[in-house]
């Protein structure tokens, strides 16, 4: 069985989601996009990485921000998934259901992406300013909170100052989502750099649940972050990652940005799975059983 002839009450790039009530049911799915286009071809393994990856990381940060995560056991599926067990095992979520707040949060360590092109602009990422004389890749002195809206599927996301940020849900809870953003950010590239991996930058959802802020959606997943081979850095040059950039590379050279992108490769998809697995594996020092 290859999916859930269930229709989801809600479907993003990747994850479909279920409503039970009192608790949702996050499914992650190997779907890939890229340019805002959900590519017609998915990617082996790809939601079970992405599943698992975020449970070690809620594991490991759970002394840091309380997550919303309940179960990853098949046993607690509700009994309509139950037939779907072999397809579930891994990547799905049962999460509690909470206030999710209209931001991305977003927190960066080394100058890439658009916080490069903001930065060669003006010499400020999301209005806050940063030292002269950073290059592409260079490593940001302490790591900054870049905040942005979140866009409907197939929309863009927008850099937004802290200021707009405060302004959209409040200065108290602005301040709260930086404090958490950083310390997940440093705590979990702490553990990267002990596994030879960078964090070049990530972006984290939170909501609220009886009063509580809580880290929630996925969380230091090759889809939701930058990660870099520690033995393979060099500031002032684009960095391979290990995420979907083999995918964009390819795009890149083989569409013009156009209609409908074009089927990929079957060396390709293999590539990008296998970018996923080795992103797995060493972060959490484990196998990734297929």
């Amino acid at each position: 069985m290859t999916g859930i002839d269930i229709k989801p009450d809600a479907q993003g790039k990747v994850r479909d989601l279920y409503d039970l009530g009192d608790s949702l049911l996050l499914v992650a799915t190997d779907r890939i996009s890229a340019f805002d286009f959900i590519l017609e071809d998915e990617i082996p393994y790809k939601g079970e990485v992405l599943t698992r990856l975020s449970c070690f990381w809620f594991d490991l940060l759970s002394d840091v921000v309380e997550n919303h995560l309940i179960s990853t056991d098949v046993a607690d599926l509700p009994d309509r998934f139950k037939p779907y067990a072999d397809y579930l095992e891994g990547r799905f979520m049962l999460v509690r259901k909470i206030e999710m707040f209209p931001v991305e949060c977003i927190v960066r360590g080394y100058l890439t992406g658009s916080g490069l092109a903001s930065y060669k602009a003006d010499g400020t990422v999301c209005g806050l300013k940063l030292p002269d004389g950073l290059v592409a890749s260079s490593k940001i002195p302490d790591p900054i909170f870049t905040p942005s809206t979140k866009a409907e599927v197939g929309g863009h996301d927008e850099n937004i100052s802290f200021e707009k940020c405060a302004q959209l849900i409040g200065p108290d809870d602005a301040e709260e989502l930086r404090r958490l953003s950083l310390a997940v950010y440093k705590r979990a590239a702490e553990h990267a750099a002990s596994r030879g991996i960078i964090i070049a930058d990530t972006k984290f959802e939170f909501g609220r649940a009886g009063g509580s802020i809580i880290l929630a959606d996925e969380v230091l997943t090759p889809d939701s972050s930058r990660f870099w081979a520690a033995d393979g850095y060099q500031e002032g040059a684009d960095q391979p990652s290990f995420d979907k950039q083999y995918v964009r590379d390819w795009l890149n050279a083989n569409w013009d940005r156009t209609g409908t992108p074009p089927r990929l490769p079957q060396d390709v998809i293999e590539a990008t799975s296998d970018k996923y697995i080795q992103a797995y594996e060493r972060i959490t020092g484990s196998s990734f059983r297929r």
